[in-house]
């Protein structure tokens, strides 16, 4: 997951000397930070170090990551004239620094490298509720209180998106991640309706270019099926929803990613191995790329990971 090293010291140093959004748009704290937990646990990727709301920023959208709260927005967008504030993306001007880390550690790399983005139902509701929020409750009111409104906001999302995640893999990403973490908090009749024709309008925009394509959502199990249609090749999966159910749900149509519960590698090791086992035992008889089913905890020990990692790259079917 893309906060994969946020629990590491190396991390945490440089987050005493520089602010997350500082980190972001510093091509060599880039990719220092995408590095480090790939050399420190040998994992079979890595994922770019970033935030989901850098395009936003980039287009001009006043913003803030406060520590201990997240994203906040200057101006949030809720009517008809703010739209006029999203401009189209244009990377090699908004996001240079994006693409200069991306060559880099395409040329570096000796595992492949993931760019990512954030969905435009998560991105809007940070846009509308002006900052993090439980309910999503001015989202949803103007969801279906100014449907055109909305869906004219969630196509200008989308097409920022698509422009982003289109030159991080002409920069060089092997894969594209999709991250899409409120959108649980729509019912699947609504998820259809007013989420999944911008998530479709960005994968199959990059169908062209010949990438794997992950989509994730948190709280998703009643969406799989619809979400396993939306032109992505791998679904992730949280820990909410056992990966053999899962795979009933999405009828074998897409690879997995997941799901180990975050909270299981604070545990005992014993506890945290068992439940990673029966992550992999559940995941086979099809595409299973193991993963925890969200972001590494803060309070996570980096030496838990790393066990973590040894069990996954030790574990055989043959041994079960």
């Amino acid at each position: 997951m893309r906060q994969a090293g946020r629990s590491l010291p190396e991390y945490r140093a440089l987050r005493g000397e520089h602010s997350m959004l500082d980190l972001c748009r510093t091509p060599d704290l880039i990719v220092e930070v995408t590095l480090q937990p790939v050399r420190r646990y040998g994992v079979d990727a890595a994922i770019l170090f970033s935030d989901i709301v850098v395009p936003l920023q980039g287009v001009g959208i006043g913003l803030d990551i406060v520590e201990g709260k997240g994203p906040v927005i200057d101006r949030p967008i809720r009517r008809e004239r703010d739209l006029d504030r999203l401009r189209p993306l244009e990377p090699s001007a908004d996001v240079p620094f994006v693409l200069e880390a991306i060559e880099a550690l395409a040329d570096d790399l000796a595992v492949p490298l993931i760019g990512f983005a954030g969905a435009p139902f998560t991105l809007a509701s940070y846009l509308i509720e002006g900052g993090p929020s439980r309910q999503h409750t001015r989202t949803k009111a103007l969801m279906y209180s100014e449907t055109h409104l909305w869906h004219r906001l969630m196509e200008r999302l989308a097409d920022i998106t698509l422009s982003y995640l289109r030159a991080q893999v002409e920069a060089g990403a092997g894969a594209i991640q999709l991250f899409d973490s409120w959108v649980g908090a729509l019912s699947p009749d609504d998820f259809v309706t007013y989420a999944l024709p911008s998530v479709e309008r960005i994968l199959n925009g990059l169908g062209d270019l010949n990438v794997p394509r992950i989509y994730f959502g948190v709280g998703t199990g009643e969406l799989l099926s619809a979400m396993a249609n939306s032109g992505c090749d791998v679904l992730g999966v949280d820990w909410r929803t056992p990966l053999d159910v899962a795979r009933r749900r999405t009828e074998g149509g897409v690879a997995l990613q997941g799901n180990l519960d975050p909270a299981a590698c604070l545990g005992p090791a014993h506890v945290m191995e068992e439940r990673a086992r029966d992550v992999l035992r559940r995941g086979g008889g099809g595409g299973h790329i193991f993963n925890l089913g969200h972001g590494v905890l803060p309070e996570t020990d980096a030496e838990a990971l790393a066990r973590l990692v040894d069990v996954v790259h030790a574990w055989s079917p043959d041994d079960e």
